[in-house]
């Protein structure tokens, strides 16, 4: 990443209270439910606690564009770094499950604002020439410290205690001083909604919000399916596998190749545009499901080998389709109208992770996980076809 990214003003304080935010998020992400299980809660119940989770944060996303233009950029920041940090330690309190989902739902509102306002604070402090490495370097800073909490932190709980683990969620207190350095940096007076182009976006006016909405359909479909591709593994790997301990390097590998990924595509776009890297990183989803359906249950040395690289031809989409869209999301919705383009982006992310549980789940449940990974990767091969075709047609436009 060349040093030009970070010297760009705001750029270094949304990097680390982006760090902090997702290590606080990510080392309770399986460590809750875990927690239920341990109260007594089924796994249904447990899995109901992301559910609520992700529920709230889609919730939230949605109001984020009216606080920053009411309340500015340090308030809304402060109000989700504590939302999201500062429940973590009164888990402690109980097991019960109606207690672990309603302090779930405060911390997805936290996880709502800062998703959103990480990806608009980017798009708002880099230039149109560098916003491609800019995307790349927050998918760094929010990706690399889930490689270690997201796979790490339920281990951790068994190994040193929930306390250690449920203290560690506090770690998005410590962005508070470098969203009030932010906030300094990105606030507007409350009488400037942005300009007449996000006024008329915020205001649904025709012409404006749905044809902004409309231009935004396509990097968010794709971007359903690599979150789908990937949500599918970091949820149902360790179930899917016999061995638990290549599982667990599934995932390392998976979320390592992500971070890799995302933060390596953002650079390319910058220096070769966009055009041709969608359909084969949603070729490279679908060979990587296939690939891992196909080794189920995982015994065997070439199962070892096929779940790997399954897992990292997964990881090279889920990572760089992440970048890719933003990037498709800013160019498209201009740049008056950033901050609906990332609301819209991180509602598309996050209900692409759940949908790819959900359906991955069903199927499963009502087939088998071969069958289950082959529908989605199937579903990812359709639109790599649709996107060459599109490619094509636009090319001879020109």
């Amino acid at each position: 990443m060349s040093g030009s990214v970070w010297r760009l003003p705001g750029m270094r304080a949304v990097a680390v209270m982006s760090a902090v935010s997702f290590a606080g998020f990510g080392v309770l992400f399986a460590t809750v439910p875990l927690w239920a299980v341990r109260a007594g809660a089924d796994a249904a119940g447990a899995g109901a606690i992301n559910g609520i989770l992700m529920l709230a944060t889609v919730a939230t996303q949605t109001l984020i564009p009216w606080s920053l233009r009411r309340l500015g950029w340090a308030v809304t920041l402060t109000i989700g770094l504590l939302a999201l940090g500062l429940p973590s330690v009164l888990f402690l309190l109980s097991g019960q499950l109606w207690w672990l989902m309603l302090l779930s739902a405060v911390r997805g509102l936290g996880f709502g604002v800062l998703t959103v306002c990480g990806s608009a604070a980017i798009a708002e402090l880099s230039p149109p020439l560098m916003r491609g490495r800019a995307i790349g370097a927050y998918g760094l800073a929010i990706s690399a410290p889930q490689i270690l909490t997201m796979t790490g932190a339920p281990w951790l709980a068994e190994q040193a205690g929930f306390g250690v683990v449920f203290a560690l969620g506090t770690l998005p207190v410590l962005g508070v001083p470098w969203a009030l350095v932010l906030g300094r940096r990105l606030n507007r007076p409350a009488t400037d909604d942005g300009g007449p182009d996000e006024q008329r976006a915020a205001s649904g006016e025709p012409g404006s919000r749905w044809v902004l909405l409309g231009a935004l359909v396509l990097p968010v479909v794709i971007l359903l399916l690599a979150t789908a591709s990937g949500g599918a593994l970091l949820t149902f790997l360790p179930q899917m596998l016999a061995d638990a301990a290549l599982a667990l390097l599934g995932l390392f590998v998976l979320l390592t190749v992500a971070t890799l990924s995302r933060w390596w595509i953002g650079g390319l776009v910058d220096r070769r545009g966009s055009a041709g890297l969608t359909w084969p990183l949603l070729a490279a989803a679908a060979g990587g499901l296939v690939l891992i359906g196909t080794a189920l249950p995982g015994e065997g040395g070439r199962a070892v080998v096929q779940v790997l690289a399954g897992s990292a031809s997964v990881g090279i989409a889920y990572g760089g389709l992440q970048s890719l869209t933003l990037v498709h999301a800013f160019e498209r919705a201009g740049p008056r109208r950033t901050r609906l383009a990332s609301t819209v982006w991180n509602i598309g992310f996050d209900s692409g992770t759940g949908l790819g549980s959900a359906v991955v789940g069903a199927l499963a449940t009502g087939f088998s996980y071969l069958v289950a990974l082959v529908v989605v990767a199937a579903a990812c091969l359709i639109a790599a076809l649709l996107t060459v075709i599109k490619e094509a047609r636009d090319r001879r436009r020109l």
